[in-house]
């Protein structure tokens, strides 16, 4: 310890010994990530390869003919910029519309934080000849058919029964099951502990917001009922190449809590990167020091609270900042490795098949889906009825971006709270979402209800018709990662006697980070 009478500053270092000893502390954490991590070989699901004519891959926004099928130039152009990350290459992409490629330079971004965003490692998605597809493709379908039905009232509604009895048919279908089966009381829901235990949305989304002096109440802006797009084949190739909506959405004049399909799409519609996450952290804080994570080191100090170490603004700036590192991961596999086609873009196969105008390999078990009577008879086609007018983003499908923020802030938040609290008051929306009553049923969670947010906000872009089940369970997977990264930097950056970041995993296993 320093001990010159002259200093003004004082501590255990000097500042020679301090810069020496920051820099080893960086150093350190990147031969870290260097020396741990593997060079992954990264694997996809071949469909660029076996179908020379790209229908098994993303291209909206490229000029495609009258069957959807994208222009092969075009599509060659798009892989000669991606493999070469050269700057003109990719200003120089054939667009076929006003709508622009989102963020393809993004995938060749460098962390600062955690390992490098190439070095995280996704399944590839199932194929589009596969059963996997199959009912991922009839879910996004069932959830379109649905998405005015009330979550209260799924129990009792003919068509919930119905799309839980066709989903229990497919050889491949991912989603929770009971014994065996999909059931209304299962269906739509996340694969995590937590998930079936309650009402199918999370508290998170429900419970009023501290903001300073405020609270925000969570009754939010949706869209009418039964206004879908992308239901012509005129407007559905339309929007492929790139083109701006004919008709826009039309809105409720009413503010409703989340009480169905269509509410959470539009949620997940308009919200920015890490809101429900920056929402759920101050609900957190709002619970008091029983919420606090039990290894935090301050919750025994005689003398000392956190506060950047250990405190509101750490935890704050740490759920947010991790969502757009998240999104660098998933922005590498999209565009580089996987470029997976969107549920628009196989819907509209789907369609040009059944129809006799395309060969296909659509899998015997979506045509056999219940799901293809009901918007044949209500559309006069085999689209996918879409809640946005502008359908799904112009980037490739896997992994979710909105899943893989999820998977990192959520996991932050485990880190820094006490997965074991049960929530105070929890609470239910009414069927017309006009209210909230007291949720009188199971014990909810932290833990369960933070994996709960994880599922509604990556899943809840399935019921927009923008993504697949896989698309989201895998990008919480890849986004827990990615936090998990973070933390094991930040660990060693401590000054307090700390024993590490205890947390649930998704899968149900508990690590420490120490």
């Amino acid at each position: 310890m320093r001990q010159h009478k002259d200093d003004c500053e004082i501590g255990p270092l000097s500042p020679v010994q301090r810069r020496n000893t920051a820099y080893q502390v960086r150093e350190n954490a990147a031969l870290s990530n260097f020396r741990k991590d593997p060079l992954l070989e990264e694997n996809c699901n071949q469909d660029e390869c076996h179908y020379p004519n790209k229908i098994g891959n993303f291209s909206k926004g490229l000029p495609h003919n009258d069957l959807g099928v994208v222009d092969q130039g075009a599509y060659e152009s798009l892989n000669q910029a991606l493999n070469s990350g050269n700057r003109d290459d990719l200003e120089n992409i054939p667009l076929a519309g006003p709508a622009k490629l989102v963020n393809p330079q993004a995938a060749y971004a460098y962390s600062l934080v955690g390992r490098d965003s190439h070095q995280y490692d996704i399944p590839a998605p199932p194929s589009i000849n596969s059963a996997g597809i199959a009912s991922e493709m009839a879910e996004v379908y069932w959830r379109a058919i649905t998405r005015d039905v009330s979550f209260n009232d799924y129990e009792s509604n003919k068509l919930i029964r119905l799309a839980a009895e066709d989903l229990s048919s497919f050889s491949e279908y991912n989603g929770p099951k009971e014994d065996g089966q999909v059931t209304p009381d299962t269906i739509f829901r996340g694969n995590s502990e937590g998930d079936l235990l309650g009402p199918l949305i999370s508290q998170f989304l429900w419970k009023s917001i501290p903001y300073g002096s405020n609270r925000i109440t969570q009754k939010n802006r949706t869209t009418i009922a039964d206004h879908n797009f992308m239901t012509t084949y005129n407007e559905w190739l339309h929007i492929q190449n790139g083109g701006t909506p004919t008709e826009p959405s039309n809105y409720d004049k009413k503010s409703r809590f989340i009480r169905n399909g269509r509410d959470l799409a539009e949620w997940v519609h308009r919200d920015f990167s890490f809101q429900s996450f920056l929402n759920a952290c101050l609900i957190l804080i709002g619970f008091g020091r029983d919420a606090i994570d039990p290894n935090n080191p301050y919750l025994h100090s005689k003398t000392q609270i956190g506060f950047a170490t250990f405190g509101e603004p750490q935890v704050l700036d740490l759920v947010t900042s991790s969502a757009n590192i998240a999104l660098e991961a998933a922005w590498f596999q999209k565009w580089i490795v996987h470029r997976r086609l969107r549920p628009e873009a196989y819907g509209g196969l789907v369609h040009n098949y059944l129809t006799n105008k395309l060969k296909a390999p659509v899998h015997q078990e979506l045509l056999n889906s219940k799901s293809l009577k009901i918007i044949d008879k209500e559309y006069d086609t085999f689209l996918l009825p879409m809640a946005f007018p502008e359908g799904s983003p112009l980037h490739p499908a896997y992994p979710a971006g909105h899943a893989t923020i999820a998977g990192a802030c959520v996991t932050i938040l485990k880190a820094f709270f006490n997965e074991n609290f049960q929530i105070p008051d929890p609470v239910i929306s009414s069927s017309d979402g006009l209210s909230l009553k007291r949720y009188k049923g199971a014990t909810l969670t932290i833990g369960g209800e933070l994996n709960k947010l994880a599922s509604n906000i990556a899943l809840g872009r399935d019921f927009a018709g923008v993504h697949w089940r896989s698309d989201g369970i895998e990008g919480i997977k890849l986004g827990e990662k990615v936090a998990i990264s973070i933390l094991k930097d930040h660990r060693h950056s401590f000054n307090e006697d700390f024993k590490g970041f205890t947390l649930t995993k998704f899968n149900g296993k508990t690590i420490t980070i120490s």
